[in-house]
């Protein structure tokens, strides 16, 4: 899972262009008090299609496609579509072939 988490870092802060802070600096937020409160544990954020395409190696279009057809797991926010990297990725281990020696004949 920790790779995962690194390659969710790099996602998430490469898309963010501006705003590039790590998951550590995010475990604790204020109040509107102006106090500090802090997070146990912080959930997954949700991506868009751009990165969830980089995360995959396929084009933004087909991305979209996979979500035409429900073929990959998402989240729709209005007309905003989100991916969680983790579901990605489980969704990914499902096409794992295992390569072998055998020909085909």
């Amino acid at each position: 899972m920790n790779g995962i988490s690194d390659q969710l870092r790099r996602l998430v802060s490469d898309s963010k262009q501006g705003r590039k802070r790590s998951f550590q600096e995010t475990e604790s937020r204020r109040s509107a008090s102006g106090s500090v409160i802090a997070v146990g544990s912080i959930p997954e954020p949700v991506v868009g299609v751009k990165t969830a395409a980089r995360f995959l190696a396929v084009s933004p279009s087909l991305v979209y496609a996979y979500v035409e057809r429900r073929q990959v797991p998402h989240y729709r926010l209005g007309r905003s579509i989100r991916f969680r990297i983790s579901e990605l990725d489980e969704w990914l281990k499902r096409f794992h072939l295992t390569g072998g020696t055998e020909k085909c004949q």
